[in-house]
């Protein structure tokens, strides 16, 4: 039950005890009026009737009588003791209020009828719940609007605040300032916070670019004097140093491309078995390439894609499979509704953190993975985005990482033109 129903279900709830303790109320009040207002008619007109009595010896016209049948047990029980009271009934001659009194050896009685009054209570009554029912239709909607209302703003803010968590940190919600609002200050409070972020994102993207800019020119003179160096063990460790910086260096530069947004695919139609075979071969590691699909040249699964990027994407995950897992290393080529390129190895899987919150730059996880910036899979995800494909990681239940790639959909050959489906 969301919160519109939960608020709609608490108005009414308070309806209903509020109409049911007013109306207990009342009831009791007017019901405690009558029967007083009554018993103070019936010893008005005993006393009247004793009066009349001890002067003429008859209460005829006095609405008294004299040893009449029906008193109650408890008010003859009193007038047996010598004393006079008044006790209401509702017995089957129906709702009366009597009085009675010993006079000589008589008994001197008085009864008035309540059945009316007792008739016109429950009307009022029944007044009470309809006037409950009718607060209720008419109060119940308002309350569910207002309740709606306030569902649709609360989860607006969740939705943009679930946006922001996923990137787009130009989401807002923009509400507009409203004095003594806790759900206008919740969405100036997250509104605040992505502004913030993104303050502190691009000013974090601006470094990584500018050292990564000023650091090109001395590197490359750095290049050059390790090739220049006599062949000997160490000149190949300087070598292989200088090697090392120089891709970091230029990894730092593609994710301050991507960062900044304007990358885009230059698509054309691919044969994805062929393209991902020479993409592994060409990295010079031991893989297994599986693709599953037609066997035909002429019959290979297309699909629109940037090759280079894609190159990019494939070979980042089976190095980090290579670095941080165990062999052998698998890549599958799978097509059915959707082309599918899958990287398996049979090492320790991905650490939890980057299951959870994705790959993150400078951070390699857990250090059975082993070393490294976390800049491969991190440049992976980024060209993914480019091209409109989905890269998904995961661990197999028995060992071993996943990485999933799943491209835009294929395409088919008519009459000799690529066509694009979707």
């Amino acid at each position: 039950m969301d919160l519109r129903w939960r608020i709609a279900v608490l108005v009414g709830v308070a309806i209903c005890a509020v109409a049911t303790a007013v109306g207990v109320l009342v009831h009791h009040a007017s019901r405690d009026r009558e029967l007083s207002q009554a018993r103070e008619a019936a010893r008005t007109t005993l006393d009247r009737a004793a009066v009349i009595y001890a002067r003429t010896g008859t209460v005829q016209g006095s609405g008294a009588a004299l040893g009449a049948t029906g008193l109650p047990h408890g008010l003859a029980t009193l007038v047996d003791r010598g004393r006079q009271g008044t006790e209401f009934t509702d017995g089957p001659a129906g709702p009366a209020m009597w009085a009675a009194r010993p006079t000589g050896d008589q008994v001197l009685s008085v009864r008035i009828d309540l059945g009316v009054t007792m008739r016109d209570l429950g009307a009022l009554d029944t007044n009470i719940v309809v006037a409950c029912v009718l607060t209720t239709v008419v109060v119940l909607p308002l309350g569910v609007l207002s309740a709606g209302r306030m569902s649709r703003r609360l989860r607006t803010a969740a939705g943009t605040a679930r946006r922001i968590a996923d990137g787009d940190l130009d989401a807002r919600i923009s509400a507009g300032p409203r004095p003594q609002d806790e759900i206008a200050e919740i969405s100036a409070a997250v509104d605040s916070m992505a502004a913030a972020l993104q303050r502190r994102l691009r000013v974090e993207q601006r470094f990584t670019a500018d050292v990564a800019h000023e650091l090109r020119t001395p590197l490359m003179g750095l290049v050059t004097a390790a090739e220049l160096l006599p062949e000997d063990e160490a000149a190949g460790y300087v070598r292989d140093r200088v090697r090392v910086l120089s891709t970091l260096v230029e990894e730092l530069l593609e994710i301050s491309r991507l960062d900044s947004g304007g990358e885009e695919a230059d698509v054309s139609p691919c044969p994805i078995g062929p393209l991902v075979t020479e993409i592994v071969g060409r990295t010079g590691l031991s893989t297994k390439v599986l693709v599953e699909g037609p066997t035909e040249p002429d019959e290979d699964m297309r699909v629109w894609t940037d090759p280079r990027r894609l190159e990019r994407i494939v070979a980042n995950l089976v190095v980090n499979a290579h670095r941080h897992g165990r062999a052998p290393v698998t890549v599958s080529v799978t097509g059915d509704e959707c082309v599918t390129v899958t990287v398996r190895d049979r090492g320790p899987g991905y650490p939890e953190s980057l299951l959870q919150d994705g790959p993150q730059r400078f951070r390699t996880g857990t250090r059975e993975r082993g070393t490294g910036h976390g800049l491969g899979l991190t440049i992976a995800r980024g060209q993914a985005e480019v091209i409109g494909a989905t890269l998904v990681f995961a661990n197999d239940p028995d060992s071993g990482a996943v990485a999933t790639l799943r491209l835009p959909a294929a395409v088919g050959e008519a009459g000799g033109q690529d066509e694009r489906d979707g």
